[in-house]
């Protein structure tokens, strides 16, 4: 069973679906009033995949997981960070669809704040408030959500306040992610690994934020005065009450990838 949210992306919808059918894969495309983890759970014994974004795939992937099922990723959303790390083309989401028939399965790890599952990475902080500003703002067609979300940025100069494992931490963002980044001032960058077993906790440090202090666990406590704190999870908006208990689960996820060519 494939799962298309017709929203993700820049469109394709009809192409993704006509390969699916054409290759014998059952194909459920999201509807208004669809609860995404109900349709996963009644998807059959076969393997699971998810078209569309990050948070999508999360979710799927979680229920792959609870059912002991491969789960297969097609980048159908608007970045596709956890295809890109997987090392698929980002560009092609028909080529991702051999992996129902031909593919080659892989274990990664996957990540849990407060037993909700994240692929990628929670952030805490400005960037967190930036989703939920750009959430709002889409839901409302505003548009004048960008230089919102710009007076949003300059509102939270002085970081915010918050404990890692019971230091105190003052930083404008904290980044807890599955699995090591590469990262810069401005940018996220690829993982070079999805099985390293780790978590690793960034804030960035110094007069000008210009690089980032990095911690590597297995297990992570955040806490904040607030009994809620809202987060990003794999870019999707959350609140979530605190603290904020993180784990890695090493090579919880099978996941099937395309055979490459030899």
């Amino acid at each position: 069973m494939l799962i298309v949210n017709p929203s993700s992306g820049d469109g394709g919808v009809d192409e993704l679906l006509g390969a699916a059918r054409a290759g014998g894969i059952a194909t459920h495309v999201l509807a208004d009033g669809d609860d995404l983890e109900s349709v996963a759970r009644g998807a059959g014994g076969g393997p699971l995949g998810m078209a569309g974004g990050d948070g999508s795939l999360a979710v799927v992937a979680g229920v792959a997981i609870e059912l002991g099922l491969p789960f297969v990723c097609v980048p159908f959303g608007t970045r596709n960070h956890f295809a890109r790390d997987l090392g698929l083309d980002r560009d092609d989401p028909v080529g991702a669809l051999e992996a129902f028939a031909t593919g080659v399965e892989r274990r990664v790890d996957i990540g849990r704040v407060n037993e909700r599952l994240f692929l990628n990475n929670v952030s805490l902080g400005v960037y967190a408030h930036l989703v939920h500003r750009r959430e709002h703002h889409r839901r409302r067609r505003d548009t004048l959500a960008r230089l919102r979300a710009l007076g949003a940025v300059a509102r939270h100069r002085h970081g915010i306040g918050l404990t890692i494992d019971g230091e105190p931490v003052q930083a404008p963002v904290v980044l807890v992610a599955n699995n090591a980044y590469e990262l810069s001032v401005l940018s996220l960058g690829e993982r070079e690994r999805l099985d390293e077993g780790l978590l690793h906790v960034y804030a960035p440090r110094g007069l000008l934020r210009a690089d980032w202090e990095e911690r590597s666990r297995e297990q992570v406590t955040i806490d904040t005065a607030a009994h809620r704190v809202r987060a990003a999870v794999d870019g999707e908006p959350e609140s979530l009450e605190t603290p904020l208990d993180f784990r890695v689960e090493p090579r919880a996820l099978r996941v099937l990838v395309p055979r490459r060519p030899e």
